[in-house]
């Protein structure tokens, strides 16, 4: 070895966090590129996933399948954002929303206008279960979905607290999963890819 000795040194990284407001100033100064594919957790931007075909299906599926079950007490809203705190303004995959006249054009929805999200997790499973899951319980939001394609499950979480869900239940084929807003759903009819 020469002789010569080295020597592990860390080199301090900057990390700079940004809030909603900065966020959104940053995509009307053109900072953030439009169609950029972002969203702001816990103060940082975060790049979001491509979205593969099986992402997309499952997120039209959805779409299609709680479009007829909902009433007009509720917005479903497909991919937009919710801002959840002054520091988190993420974009769920679907969001069942309390109606409004306005239909969120003053202001982006916030914890308290939330009856459900649903995430559908492919490539991104491990962000929405451990990053967006316990985000989402400490706002308050009342009940999650993530639509787990790897395991072929949905992940169902209610109870929110500081600490996250304290009610977390797994659907698979066969199942059916009840929700007080849209009845009973199967989850045959939520997991449509053929195994």
């Amino acid at each position: 070895m020469n002789g010569l000795m080295t020597r592990d040194t860390q080199v301090p990284i900057k990390r700079y966090y940004f809030n909603v407001e900065e966020f959104r100033q940053m995509g009307e100064a053109g900072i953030i590129a439009p169609g950029h594919r972002v969203e702001l957790i816990n103060g940082e931007i975060i790049e979001k996933s491509p979205i593969n075909s099986l992402h997309a299906g499952t997120v039209k599926n959805l779409n299609r399948l709680l479009s007829r079950l909902l009433g007009e007490d509720a917005i479903l809203s497909v991919q937009d954002t919710v801002e959840l705190n002054q520091h988190s303004e993420p974009e769920p995959d679907l969001a069942i929303l309390r109606y409004r006249k306005d239909l969120y054009t003053q202001a982006h929805p916030k914890p308290e206008d939330v009856f459900l999200i649903i995430e559908v997790a492919d490539s991104t499973l491990e962000k929405d279960q451990k990053i967006k899951l316990p985000l989402y319980a400490a706002t308050g939001i009342e009940e999650v979905w993530i639509i787990n394609l790897q395991d072929n499950q949905v992940e169902v979480s209610t109870e929110p607290s500081d600490l996250g869900y304290r009610n977390c239940h797994i659907y698979r084929k066969g199942d059916a999963i009840s929700n007080h807003l849209i009845g009973e759903l199967a989850v045959s009819d939520v997991l449509i890819a053929e195994e």
